[in-house]
């Protein structure tokens, strides 16, 4: 008996949505509100079907449809298992260690780079600091659950913080930041979407050319000094932007 049993899944016959898509829908719903918990087996299909009063195969496209996302897992011998919920970010000035902590994720984080470098013109620009004048860069790997979710790319101007690889791999940039008394007041974000490179392929785990979403963020102190610009790449089946849209009036 799975944990599915403890959960209550129904579905309306009368609705014009297809049965499958009811049941994948509170299935996703269970798995990001912590009902299935990551690592936790699915249970039998067959006794799905039976409880809900449906057919092997609308069970089986619900599940399939939670595989495609990357939320479960077939595994052989084992069955289907819950791998992790989606993080759904809140487009706010928050940093992804202190979201997915939110979330429940158990952020982990490795640290590949930490270096100083001569700013690259765009680097230069976002920051404010002549072309070639030496900046931070730090590069990450985050991990949620283990698995990687997201390769992010930080400069920033040199004397601003002491940046220790140690702590960058036990939390966020952003609290660091905050620690050295910098006060993150603002921030430009554009979001995008493209193709992996050979090197975000091999440290997100993925193909090259699979869908990545990106992020690219310029953010500001209460001085209206940029303090860090970050190029960062998410896996989509891991990760989502959530809006807030208001309308003016």
């Amino acid at each position: 008996m799975g944990p599915t049993a403890a959960l209550d899944l129904r579905v309306d016959r009368s609705s014009p949505v297809p049965l499958y898509f009811q049941l994948s829908q509170q299935l996703e719903s269970a798995i990001e509100h912590g009902g299935l918990t990551p690592g936790s087996l699915l249970g039998n299909e067959i006794e799905l079907a039976a409880r809900l009063g449906l057919s092997r195969p609308t069970v089986r496209q619900a599940i399939q449809a939670l595989v495609d996302k990357g939320l479960l897992v077939r595994r052989r011998g084992v069955g289907t298992q819950v791998v992790h919920s989606q993080v759904k970010r809140p487009l706010e000035l928050s940093s992804l260690y202190d979201d997915l902590e939110a979330a429940g994720q158990r952020p982990g984080t490795r640290v590949l780079v930490n270096t100083v470098v001569p700013a690259p013109a765009e680097v230069a620009a976002a920051l404010g600091v002549p072309e070639g004048a030496d900046v931070h860069r730090v590069e990450r790997l985050r991990l949620a659950h283990g698995e990687p979710m997201a390769y992010l790319i930080n400069h920033l101007p040199t004397g601003l913080l002491d940046l220790d690889t140690g702590q960058l791999e036990t939390t966020g940039l952003y609290r660091l930041m905050r620690s050295a008394g910098i006060t993150l007041h603002s921030a430009r974000q554009a979001i995008g979407a493209r193709g992996a490179t050979a090197t975000e392929a091999e440290r997100l785990t993925e193909p090259e050319g699979a869908p990545l979403l990106t992020m690219r963020r310029t953010t500001y102190d209460d001085t209206g000094r940029a303090v860090e610009l970050g190029d960062h790449t998410y896996r989509p089946s891991r990760y989502s932007f959530e809006f807030q849209l208001l309308v003016r009036s």
